[in-house]
């Protein structure tokens, strides 16, 4: 395990920390909890997207390896009502909903060193009450941990006032060749037979429909690409795992194109938002000097569904003093 200093912002240090075990090495920042670099043995391109420089992050990156929230994924118009009361949170997302809990949400700050070892780190943030507007003092926790080919990710947090919590990894993965193709390739399996649909604007329309036989349709192992030959399908979507957190379960199997690498998503969440990066146009200081182009890499986000505060048959994010928040996410790898 090392320690060092890799940029400053608002007046704040960052640091990176490189941890080891179970075949995996990881670099961890401050900012953002985020997963800058994550390699596996015998596999010698990264497994996630990330930039080289510090200075690329807060205003390139479209959440690279960070940890969202306080609610992660979107809140239409950034408004919902809690206990009664009408509450107004940041719209950043197309000027008008919430996205990722907000322009400087907590995957945009600078997490604390709370401890670290050879294979894990953990990091704390206290996200204070009106922080974008959301209710409640929320003090966060995030524990990193390599062991048996995998990233373990747990996301504890506690309020003492009604609010709202919802928290998502948000790596993008590429099982191949580090980003420098595409993973329309890649094959995946999620354990879902329903997804939310959205409007224009990526908003919950209501209610969930049925995956079987289209697009959406990943119950059994298939590529990516839908349609090969034609116009790649756009994915970011939630896939509705179970209706409540429950026990750690497999939801996701990611097999690489060409490397023969395998990636098993262990979660907890009732929802996994599946986004296929076809927003990605980074030219130039990723990792190992790569450029990112549209579908370079995929992110699989186990969260509560979007926009739930406004949809009450979902799975609800609220959080209450003397309540405990508690994630387990687990992404393993395997040749």
């Amino acid at each position: 395990m090392s320690v060092e200093k890799f940029g400053r912002t608002d007046g704040e240090t960052v640091r990176r920390i490189t941890i080891a075990g179970g075949g995996l090495t990881a670099k961890i920042l401050t900012w953002g909890a985020v997963v800058q670099d994550l390699r596996f043995e015998g596999h010698e391109p990264p497994l996630v997207l990330g930039f080289e420089r510090f200075e690329d992050y807060p205003v390139r990156s479209p959440f690279f390896g960070a940890i969202a929230g306080r609610y992660a994924n979107r809140i239409r118009h950034g408004r919902f009502e809690l206990d009664g009361r009408r509450v107004q949170v940041d719209t950043n997302f197309l000027g008008k909903h919430l996205l990722h809990g907000g322009i400087k949400g907590i995957g945009k700050r600078v997490w604390s060193i709370a401890e670290a070892g050879s294979d894990f780190v953990r990091l704390t943030l206290a996200d204070r009450n009106g922080e974008m507007g959301f209710p409640g003092n929320l003090d966060i926790e995030c524990l990193y941990t390599l062991a048996d080919g995998a990233l373990k990710v747990g996301l504890t947090a506690r309020t003492d006032s009604p609010t709202l919590c919802n928290l998502a990894h948000h790596s993008y993965f590429n099982l191949d060749d580090g980003g420098a193709g595409d993973v329309l390739g890649h094959r995946l399996t999620i354990d879902a037979a329903r997804y939310v649909p959205v409007d224009e604007e990526w908003i919950p329309t209501g209610g969930t429909e049925l995956v079987a036989g289209g697009p959406f349709d990943f119950q059994e192992m298939r590529e990516i690409a839908w349609e090969r030959g034609s116009a790649p399908f756009i994915y970011d979507h939630n896939w509705c795992l179970a209706d409540a957190r429950r026990p750690l379960t497999r939801a996701v199997r990611l097999e690489g194109a060409q490397s023969g690498l395998v990636m098993d998503v262990w979660t907890s969440e009732p929802g996994l938002q599946f986004y296929g990066g076809h927003k990605l146009a980074i030219d130039g200081g990723g990792l190992d000097g790569r450029s990112y182009g549209a579908f370079a890499g995929l992110c699989l986000e186990p969260q509560i569904w979007p926009d739930a505060p406004n949809n009450p048959d979902f799975p609800q994010a609220v959080l209450r003093p003397g309540e405990v928040y508690e994630q387990k996410t687990e992404y393993r790898f395997s040749k």
